[in-house]
Order: C-alpha cells, then sequence, then structure tokens
C-alpha cells in the first residue's frame, strides 16, 4: 500500500504557474491595445481632475491647459499606433489561409515543427492550421477553393466531420486569438493545433446523405 506523500511548496508553486499558463485562463483578458487605451484614458482623466478641480492643486482651467490635454491625447494615440504598427504588418485583416502555391500538408508540419522548436509558437499554430486545411483538400474532404479562411475552414470542415467539430473550432479560435486579436502564442495553443492536427488526419467523413449523394451524381462528369 503507497503512502500519500504530500507535495513541496516549490512543487506546489510550479504545478499552479504551468496551470495558469494554459490558455483557458487568459481567453477573457483584455487585448494589448486595449490595455494601452485603458492606461491612456486613465491618464487624461487623472490629469483633467488634477487641471480642472481647485481642490487637488488645479489652477481652474483655462484655455492653455485644454490644448495642452488634446495635444496630449494626440501623442499618445500616435504612440499606440505605432507601437503596433509592425504587428499589424504581419497580422492584418482576416486573410486566405493557405496560398496557392502547390505547398503539401507534410510541408507545413515540417514547417510547424521548426517554428515550435525555435519557440515561435505563433507562426507554429498557424503552420499547424495550415497543414489541417491542405490534409482536408489532399483527402478530397474539402474542395479546394483559394481564399478559404480559418473560420470558413471551421464552418466547412465541421459539416464533413462532425465528430472532431468541437475541436476544430477551438482550434481556429486559438488561432484567430493569436493572429487577430494580439494574444501571444503558446506551446499549449500549439499542442492543442498539434492534436487537432492528429484527430483530423485520423477523421472519416460522415457519409453522404441519399439527397446528398444524388445531388453528388448530378455534379461528377459523365
Amino acid at each position: 500500500m503507497s503512502v500519500w506523500e504530500p507535495i513541496g511548496r516549490d512543487e506546489a508553486r510550479e504545478l499552479a504557474r504551468r496551470e495558469l499558463e494554459k490558455p483557458i485562463y487568459h481567453q477573457d483578458e483584455p487585448s494589448l491595445v486595449e490595455r494601452m487605451f485603458q492606461n491612456i484614458g486613465d491618464w487624461i482623466k487623472e490629469l483633467f481632475n488634477k487641471i480642472f478641480d481647485p481642490t487637488r492643486g488645479g489652477s481652474g482651467g483655462g484655455w492653455l491647459a485644454v490644448v495642452v490635454i488634446i495635444l496630449v491625447i494626440v501623442a499618445a494615440v500616435g504612440l499606440v499606433f505605432w507601437a503596433m504598427r509592425g504587428r499589424r504588418n504581419t497580422r492584418s485583416d482576416r486573410s486566405a489561409l493557405l496560398a496557392a502555391d502547390g505547398s503539401a500538408a507534410r510541408d507545413h508540419r515540417a514547417e510547424a515543427v521548426r517554428h515550435a522548436a525555435d519557440g515561435r509558437w505563433a507562426e507554429a499554430i498557424r503552420e499547424r492550421l495550415r497543414a489541417v486545411a491542405r490534409d482536408l483538400e489532399e483527402r478530397v474532404i474539402l474542395e479546394p477553393r483559394p481564399g478559404r479562411t480559418a473560420d470558413e475552414l471551421a464552418a466547412e470542415a465541421a459539416q464533413a466531420l462532425p465528430d472532431i467539430a468541437e475541436a476544430l473550432h477551438s482550434g481556429v479560435g486559438v488561432f484567430d486569438d493569436v493572429w487577430y486579436g494580439d494574444r501571444p502564442g503558446t506551446r499549449e495553443g500549439y499542442e492543442q493545433l498539434t492534436v487537432l492536427d492528429e484527430l483530423t488526419q485520423a477523421a472519416t467523413p460522415r457519409p453522404l446523405e441519399p439527397g446528398e449523394l444524388a445531388d453528388a451524381n448530378l455534379r461528377s462528369p459523365q
């Protein structure tokens, strides 16, 4: 009979840190831009209170104070957009997930592994989802379609593979959070996309219903 041994303080701290690093605990946190604007707004509010509240040592107002505050606001907003410029250059509006470059699913998987080995989790997550998309096209589960976005991939693949629909939407959610929601890429997020890739490769598409089968026969070349 084994005897239960209490967990030490350092081990408990490490277990708690790993648990709290999981994406599920951070999905509702404000993005970097939201935090920057919130901090700027709080600072401007405090500045207004100091200038226009005589009880706090303010001067009671004046056009000069208003002009200074406006200039400060303009400078602060410009600083935010300058800081986010580089990020938005690579994480722009939602675009096609796959390029028409003839790449194979195995190419995207290999690229994902290389990015993960270097700790580039955002890029690794993107390549894993690209591997999922290309695998579905290679197996003719989805029709190859240029311009398909990640959200469209999840919606279309979930219809063909209902058994992993939840994993598809969850995985695409991780991708969206990282590439369009200013969330940092993480090892846990990459591992979730890796599991999705494995589930997709093992999944069997649902059989066509009689009506769908007739429609497919009508579209097939004679």
